[in-house]
């Protein structure tokens, strides 16, 4: 178990590291586009890349080093040249500004100079909260959901369930929120139709968590809902549990004491799986709604083009979502004894 453990954690490192470095690569093959602010912001920010080793800087034209970037205003009769470090030659000294300062590099655009870390570290508080409170408010209701559904099968209330699943499973967040916030932000004025400023009140910070967690939440109440239908269903019709019931156990005996038990096996893992997939959700909904977490943040630096923010970003999502697949394979072993992973055959 323990070779299986190291061998995961190491595969999801060297997924990370090619997931990064191509990312680094391709983005940095795009067209250079020049920080914004006046002279001095600008001489800052290339002084800032030329110490991490992206650019060159001479005092003299010298066209043979490559792409030519900017020239700073003349200060005592000397003008500085800039001008861009190949690719590759970027990325090794990339990798090494990480291993050695862990410096990630600065914002050019969207906060110039600003070092993209403590960018990321003022935001990603409040991405982590609204998906961990939409994972909370979503699992039960949708596991409950999915339960009720199962011990109605082929009845009413079980076609009802089954049919409102079906329908609002396939309207994506963004779409929602919209619709959410044209009836109860603009025509009846009863929620903020933005995320409210860290200067407003506690209770209207309270509102203003009710459309982006609902939103969130609506999508993985109906996965939950029909993964647990289903998964119920099946367990309800094995011999195991028909052999219970003849052996005296009543019909909410054998439920609760085998089939509910049985059927969480593969529902608790698949919780995981759906915070991945709302923490992804959560970037164009952020931007939609104003909330200013990594997710917005992520867009955002693709407009601004922003591109050492972009690879913080880009690093986190990864490496959240690389890591929460080996929990989830982990977590077999210890919901089900019975399962070990990495067992010899």
């Amino acid at each position: 178990m323990g070779k299986y453990v190291l061998k995961r954690i190491g595969l999801a490192l060297v997924t990370a590291f090619i997931i990064l470095s191509l990312t680094f690569i391709l983005v940095k093959l795009l067209p250079f586009e020049r920080p914004i602010g006046d002279d001095s912001k600008q001489i800052a920010y290339y002084d800032r890349q030329y110490n991490l080793g992206y650019v060159y800087r001479f005092d003299r034209e010298t066209p043979e080093y490559g792409e030519y970037l900017y020239k700073s205003p003349m200060d005592k009769g000397r003008s500085f040249y800039y001008y861009m470090v190949p690719v590759m030659e970027q990325y090794t000294r990339w990798l090494g500004n990480i291993l050695t300062k862990w410096d990630w590099g600065y914002s050019k655009t969207f906060m110039p100079n600003v070092s993209a870390g403590v960018i990321i570290l003022s935001r990603i508080g409040y991405t982590i909260k609204l998906n961990i409170i939409s994972v909370i408010f979503s699992v039960p209701i949708g596991i409950l959901l999915g339960i009720w559904a199962a011990l109605k099968k082929n009845t009413l209330t079980d076609h009802i369930i089954s049919t409102v699943v079906m329908i609002f499973i396939s309207i994506p967040s963004f779409v929602l929120i919209s619709f959410v916030m044209s009836i109860f932000c603009y025509n009846l004025g009863w929620l903020p139709s933005s995320w409210p400023p860290d200067t407003a009140p506690t209770s209207m910070k309270a509102m203003g968590y009710i459309i982006p967690v609902f939103c969130l939440s609506f999508g993985s109440i109906c996965s939950y809902c029909r993964f647990t239908r289903a998964e119920l269903c099946e367990v309800m019709e094995s011999d195991y549990l028909l052999l219970a019931r003849t052996k005296g156990l009543t019909r909410r005996q054998a439920i609760v004491r085998h089939a509910l038990k049985n059927a969480m096996v593969p529902i608790f893992p698949s919780i995981l799986a759906e915070f991945i997939g709302i923490l992804g959700g959560s970037m164009i909904l952020e931007s939609l709604y104003g909330i200013p977490g990594i997710g917005r943040l992520f867009v955002t630096s693709l407009g601004y083009k922003d591109y050492d923010i972009l690879f913080v970003d880009m690093a986190i999502f990864t490496t959240i979502s690389l890591l929460a697949g080996v929990v989830l394979d982990l977590s077999y072993g210890f919901i089900d004894p019975r399962i070990r992973m990495g067992a010899k055959k």
